[in-house]
């Protein structure tokens, strides 16, 4: 089986395994997370590490992972007093990360060793932007954030990252006609107070950002048979 989630947000790791453990997720399944494990949360660094070691689990790159990868120059010596000399781009670079919550997971670095960080850091640079399968005869591209920009007729060599990492497509936008588009980024409940906790599904594409970092728990999306897997529905 393969499943799809995003936007953990530093959800707590014990919760999130006990989920995927509650959902019969086994060796022989795969796992997407569309990005933004980290940020909000505390548990963020914690998931990238358990995902590291994991065979059958792949990360998409979020947003909140490409600001930590544009602050790697914080990364030498992090240290109270490096972080208040820091002028110029830097600063704005390393303000724009910790105004969209990054500071949790930077305190998180702050007490890692330099090894494990620069194998952190290694990982997510590695990490795509999207990828495309077929599951089930149902061809799938999964992004982080939707297709900014989106023609038919555009190559995804065309699209720049921003497009991939930071749009927040409307309830009524459409994509393909033939590959279904699931995301996240956008927590539902920006489509309507009916959608808290819940993950949207239009005719083209599939948005399964529930609101984690709001204090939602996440949704798994089992591509086989597209069924939405809660889990609350799980521990009932």
């Amino acid at each position: 089986m393969v499943y799809v989630t995003s936007d953990l947000h530093g959800y707590p790791l014990e919760k999130f395994l006990d989920f995927l453990n509650k959902a019969g997720f086994g060796e022989e399944d795969y796992l997407y997370i569309l990005g933004d494990v980290i940020d909000r949360g505390p548990d963020g660094i914690k998931i990238l590490k358990w995902m590291m070691s994991q065979h059958n689990v792949q990360l998409i790159l979020g947003n909140h992972e490409a600001m930590l990868l544009a602050c790697d120059f914080l990364f030498d010596e992090i240290t109270e007093e490096s972080i208040d000399n820091l002028t110029g781009s830097k600063l704005s670079t390393y303000r724009t990360w910790v105004s969209n919550s990054g500071q949790v997971t930077l305190d998180a670095l702050m007490a890692t060793r330099r090894s494990e960080i620069e194998y952190i850091l290694e990982y997510l640079r590695e990490a795509p932007l999207y990828d495309s399968l077929t599951v089930n005869g149902r061809d799938f591209l999964l992004v982080h954030s939707g297709l900014g920009g989106f023609r038919k007729d555009k190559k995804m060599s065309e699209y720049i990252p921003t497009d991939l990492l930071w749009t927040r497509p409307s309830m009524n936008a459409r994509y393909f006609d033939d590959i279904t588009v699931v995301f996240g980024h956008t927590p539902t409940v920006c489509y309507g107070p009916e959608y808290m906790g819940k993950a949207v599904k239009t005719e083209t594409w599939v948005n399964v950002d529930v609101g984690v970092g709001l204090g939602q728990d996440p949704v798994l999306l089992r591509l086989d048979d597209m069924q939405f897997i809660y889990y609350n529905s799980l521990i009932k």
